[in-house]
């Protein structure tokens, strides 16, 4: 089963992420409030997720500096960098994101977009 962790600090979002993810059969192995949060679950798992779900404006650390982080524990991480902001899109992907989504977007995006990483990470293995 897939392993994902959230990264969000939209309570409402996380909720609505997590019940569509586990619906479409993926395991939520953790959920992060902010950079900093993630950044220290993160290195606590035993067990990483085969895809992280990360937000870009968040209180402490955003995205992109939490990104460039985890990046340099594991490059081989795969995440999927949600904003609404569009002047991050380019700079996320350039830093090693594995995908975007402009923020509003349609649940069936997010699936389609888990999928196709999906489908990568069992081409890598």
């Amino acid at each position: 089963m897939i392993k994902i962790f959230i990264v969000d600090d939209d309570k409402s979002l996380q909720r609505l992420y997590s019940l569509i993810l586990k619906e479409s059969g993926f395991e939520i192995i953790e959920i992060a409030i902010n950079g900093k949060d993630a950044i220290e679950k993160y290195k606590k798992l035993n067990i990483k997720p085969d895809l992280i779900l990360m937000d870009h404006r968040m209180p402490i650390k955003n995205g992109l500096d939490t990104m460039v982080e985890i990046l340099e524990m594991n490059k081989k991480e795969k995440i999927i960098f949600a904003s609404a902001d569009m002047t991050v899109r380019q700079k996320a992907l350039s830093l090693g994101a594995s995908g975007f989504l402009d923020k509003p977007f349609k649940m069936q995006e997010l699936l389609i977009t888990v999928q196709n990483i999906v489908k990568e990470l069992h081409i890598e293995k």
